[in-house]
C-alpha cells in the first residue's frame, strides 16, 4: 500500500485505512482525534512490526551468537540506518536510541554539561517545553552556569534581536524548539544555528513537533544535536532519537553505566564502548526501535510536501471557523506556523470546553501543555489545543466546529 501511495496524489481516505484506531468510537460517536501534538496514532505496519518481533524474533541484541539474537540485532540496527537516512545524518553511529525527546535532552544536559565550567552560559527560549527548560536549569545549578532566555512577542515569535544580544563568547550551548508544541510557531532554526556557531556555541534542536510535519536534514541544518520522540511520528512510545555529531559525542562522557556501553570492565577501571553503544546502556527498547524504524519507513514513502499542504489547510480552515465565535482568541499567530491551533474563549475555562468536546467524541488537549512560561506570558491558565496529522480531514473539522458551538451554548 505504501508503494501505491507513493505513486498517486495524496489521498487522506486511503491513508486513514492504515490506522486501525481511527475506526473506533467514543461515547457512541465516531472518534475525531485532534491531539496529535501529544501523541500520534500508529499505522498497522508499525503494530505488525512490534507484534512480529515479540511473536517470532524475541531475543536480546548485540550479545548473542544464536540465530534469534543475530536476527533481532540486524532488525534493530537496520532501524537505526533507516532513521539515519531519513534525517540525512552522516553516520549511523550519530543516531542514538533513547526513551524519547526528554531523555535525549537530559542526555545532552548531563554529558555535554560535564564539559562546561562555572560562568559558562546556555541559551533557551521563552516558548520551550518544560523538557527543554528543566534539564538546563538542573545542569546550570550543578555546573554553576547561567541560563539565558530569548523572549517572544505577542504573536508567539522569537525576538531574534534579543537572541543576538544574548550571544557572547561565554555561550556554550543554544537549545531551542524547532516548532512550539503550544503555539505552532516554526522557529528560524537555521538562522539560530548559524548565529550560535559564529560565537563557538553548540546547538540542540528539540524536534519533537517537527519531524512529523516536515523533512529535516542534519547536514543542511548543521545543528550539533537534534532530538525527537517516536510516538509523535507514528511510532511506539518509550523510544526516541538523539542525533549528535560524531566528534562531539566522542568527547562527551557516558550518560549512564551498564551493559553494552563498555569495552572492558575491571574493578580498577572501565573503558567505554564506541558510538553509538557508549550512550545506550543496558537492554534497549528493542521492539520500540524496530517499530520506530517501521514508522519512519512508512512516513518517508509518503509525499511530505503534500502532507504539509494538507495539514496547513486544515489548520487555516479551523482558525477561520473558530474566529466566527464571539470571545474567541487564537494563542499563537506567528507568520510561520504549523498545524497547531491553540485558543481560548472569554469567560470559558479550557478544561470545561475540552470535557464537553470529549463527550462528543472529540479528543483535544487542554491545559498549559508543559509550557507554563508561555501561559504566564499571555496571562491565561491554559488553552484548548487542536493539533492535526495528515490523517485528519475537513469533515472532521466541520464536526469539531459544530461541537465547539454546541459546547459554548451550554457553557454560556
Amino acid at each position: 500500500m505504501i508503494e501505491d501511495q507513493k505513486q498517486m496524489p495524496f489521498d487522506v481516505n486511503k491513508i486513514r485505512d492504515d490506522f486501525p484506531l481511527l475506526k473506533r468510537s467514543v461515547y457512541g460517536k465516531d472518534l475525531i482525534y485532534l491531539d496529535n501534538g501529544a501523541t500520534s496514532q500508529k499505522p498497522q505496519v508499525v503494530i505488525d512490526a512490534i507484534n512480529e518481533y515479540y511473536s517470532e524474533n524475541n531475543s536480546n541484541i548485540h550479545r548473542g551468537v544464536h540465530y534469534l539474537s543475530q536476527l533481532a540485532t540486524t532488525q534493530y540496527e537496520d532501524a537505526r540506518k533507516i532513521i539515519q537516512t531519513y534525517i540525512n545524518a552522516s553516520l549511523p553511529e550519530e543516531v542514538l536510541f533513547t526513551k524519547g525527546t526528554s531523555d535525549s535532552i537530559n542526555l545532552v544536559a548531563f554529558s555535554f554539561g560535564e564539559t562546561l565550567s562555572k560562568g559558562d552560559e546556555v541559551i533557551i527560549s521563552a516558548m520551550e517545553h518544560h523538557s527543554n527548560i528543566v534539564p538546563w536549569q538542573m545542569m546550570c545549578e550543578r555546573k554553576e552556569c547561567t541560563l539565558r532566555v530569548v523572549p517572544i512577542d505577542e504573536n508567539g515569535d522569537l525576538i531574534l534581536e534579543e537572541f543576538e544580544k544574548l550571544l557572547n563568547n561565554r555561550t556554550k550551548l543554544v537549545a531551542v524548539s524547532h516548532i512550539s508544541n503550544s503555539l505552532g510557531t516554526i522557529n528560524p532554526v537555521k538562522t539560530i544555528i548559524d548565529k550560535a556557531h559564529a560565537v563557538g556555541a553548540k546547538v540542540l534542536i528539540d524536534g519533537a513537533q517537527s519531524i512529523q510535519h516536515m523533512k529535516v536534514d542534519m547536514l543542511e541544518l548543521d545543528c550539533d544535536f537534534y532530538a525527537f520522540s517516536g510516538h509523535k511520528v507514528f511510532g511506539p512510545t518509550g523510544v526516541g532519537i538523539l542525533y549528535g555529531k560524531k566528534d562531539i559525542l566522542d568527547n562527551m562522557p557516558p550518560y549512564q553505566g551498564g551493559g553494552d556501553m563498555i569495552a572492558k570492565v575491571t574493578f580498577e577501571k572501565t573503558t567505554y564502548n564506541e558510538l553509538p553503544h557508549k550512550f545506550e546502556a543496558g537492554t534497549p527498547n528493542i521492539s520500540g526501535g524496530i517499530g520506530l524504524g517501521a514508522a519512519i519507513k512508512y512516513f518517508s514513502e509518503l509525499d511530505i510536501e503534500a502532507i504539509h499542504s494538507h495539514e496547513q489547510e486544515l489548520a487555516g480552515y479551523t482558525e477561520s471557523k473558530l474566529m466566527e465565535f464571539p470571545g474567541m482568541k487564537i494563542i499563537g499567530t506567528a507568520k510561520e506556523k504549523t498545524s497547531v491551533v491553540s485558543f481560548v474563549v472569554d469567560g470559558i475555562h479550557p478544561f470545561d470546553l475540552g470535557t464537553l468536546l470529549d463527550k462528543q467524541g472529540i479528543a483535544v488537549r487542554t491545559g498549559h501543555h508543559c509550557t507554563q512560561p508561555i501561559m504566564d506570558f499571555f496571562e491565561i491558565p491554559g488553552t484548548i489545543r487542536a493539533s492535526f496529522a495528515f490523517y485528519n480531514t475537513m469533515e472532521e473539522i466541520d464536526i469539531f466546529i459544530a461541537a465547539v458551538e454546541r459546547s459554548l451554548n451550554m457553557l454560556r
